[in-house]
């Protein structure tokens, strides 16, 4: 099979400041071992996260220069709701200033002290949001998921059984809706079979119970069950996603991932008097409901995003690019959460790193070394970001859409290379200083 490259030219280029690696011990101490303490410009190859990261393409900057900066009910807004309604059948479609802003307002409105919210799982974001409001964030995951190494399709799966029982220990009065990550990104990017969307809808149906996709990854999600799932092979993306969302009541969604752009986001819902109170809550916190604390510009380029997105030779590419980094990392021996995901490859560093307990906190310490050894900057998923509650001690590599070469993903894999050959010496961590909230953003660390 030849190779797959990017479909797209380059027409600019953004400078890489080489650093040292003397210099990048410094730089990490300064940053009390917390990637997101460091300098963007003390980054070589930057995996953090692949929200908002992205490259934008000629046609949404395009559409930025056709913005329209109108404060109600702008050019820009049409075009929006436009594009985003056709793509999710939802009555109401109301912009956020991104995905958290989108969380925090549903989860202001529906949930309350003595609530539960299950889920496949809940990313950072969306558990502190559901927790902050005295709610409990269930996780309902398929057995399938806690075997790193078990090549299964779709491993994202909602366990059907496990909800049902949740449903009626808690009682459904307390269950204001049900969530349902794809792709399911706190567990290895794994996506969420079609059966397995529709199996979730009918159980909620009988307990007259919503069910609200996190969506911030559905062309991914669409993606896998195209080319896993029987029945597909043939359904285009864009048909595969809105049977998606037909079976949703409503959706969270960070434009910053799979609609390509640096910022936004929305919130969706069919039901018309929870939309009421989701725009009066909006125009108190993020802006007039046709902007929702973005400009006109932002608007234009997250609806040419989604439409982008479902092109199939941009997604095939995509999905490659990280399942060859994957190859490249098992080929070393290097322990990854099997299969790759969508957006990125996830490290286990607890296996890789068995010489540092799991109270050292195994992740951050390799992401720490990756900077040292060749300054990449990475992201731990595992007891930093989730505490006892983590499974697995992962380190996740997101990568960007449409801008990483084929040399920038070798370059990480030369750098593992040497990271395996002395991995023995990497040393665990503990909290210097400790936040109470998503602690992983903020905490600060020294070497064991």
């Amino acid at each position: 099979m030849k190779t797959i490259i990017e479909p797209f030219r380059i027409k600019m280029v953004e400078p890489i400041r080489m650093t040292t690696k003397e210099e990048r011990e410094a730089i990490i101490r300064k940053a009390g071992y917390n990637p997101f303490l460091i300098k963007a410009e003390d980054v070589l190859i930057d995996l953090l996260t692949d929200s908002g990261t992205s490259a934008m393409s000629q046609e949404q900057w395009a559409g930025m220069m056709r913005g329209d900066e109108s404060y109600a009910g702008s050019r820009s807004f049409l075009r929006f709701e436009d594009v985003t309604k056709s793509l999710t059948g939802m009555r109401h479609v109301i912009p956020t200033h991104q995905g958290r802003a989108s969380e925090r307002i549903l989860f202001s409105l529906v949930a309350d002290k003595g609530k539960v919210v299950p889920s496949n799982t809940h990313f950072d974001t969306t558990r502190a949001n559901i927790e902050h409001e005295g709610a409990m964030a269930a996780d309902v995951i398929s057995d399938d998921c806690i075997d790193p190494d078990l090549i299964a399709p779709f491993k994202g799966n909602m366990d059907i059984e496990a909800l049902e029982r949740l449903i009626r220990d808690t009682g459904p009065e307390n269950v204001p809706l049900c969530m349902l990550t794809v792709t399911n990104n706190a567990t290895g990017g794994q996506p969420v079979s079609m059966a397995n969307i529709r199996a979730t809808k009918s159980l909620l149906r009988q307990f007259d119970i919503p069910l609200f996709l996190d969506a911030c990854r559905f062309a991914e999600n669409a993606w896998f069950i195209k080319t896993r799932e029987e029945g597909y092979a043939d359904v285009s993306l864009r048909d595969i996603a809105k049977e998606m969302f037909s079976y949703a009541d409503g959706c969270t969604m960070s434009a910053k991932k799979d609609a390509i752009s640096n910022i936004g986001g929305f919130l969706a819902v069919n039901d018309d008097g929870l939309a009421q109170r989701i725009r009066a809550l909006l125009i108190l916190t993020e802006g007039f409901p046709t902007y929702g604390g973005l400009a006109g510009r932002d608007l234009e380029a997250i609806a040419q995003g989604l439409i982008e997105v479902l092109d199939e030779d941009y997604m095939r590419y995509r999905v490659r690019s990280v399942e060859f980094l994957g190859e490249r990392l098992m080929a070393m021996g290097v322990p990854i959460f099997q299969p790759t995901g969508g957006h990125a490859v996830y490290i286990d560093a607890g296996r890789f790193l068995p010489h540092i307990p799991a109270e050292q906190f195994p992740g951050q310490a390799l992401v720490a070394a990756m900077y040292v050894e060749g300054g990449i900057r990475a992201v731990e998923i595992g007891s930093v970001m989730f505490g006892n509650d983590s499974r697995h001690e992962l380190v996740r590599l997101a990568i960007p859409r449409r801008v990483l070469t084929q040399s920038h993903i070798e370059y990480v894999v030369e750098v593992f290379e040497d990271i395996t050959r002395s991995k023995t010496s990497i040393r665990g961590l503990k909290f210097a200083h400790e936040t109470d909230v998503l602690r992983h953003f903020t905490s600060t660390f020294e070497p064991v």
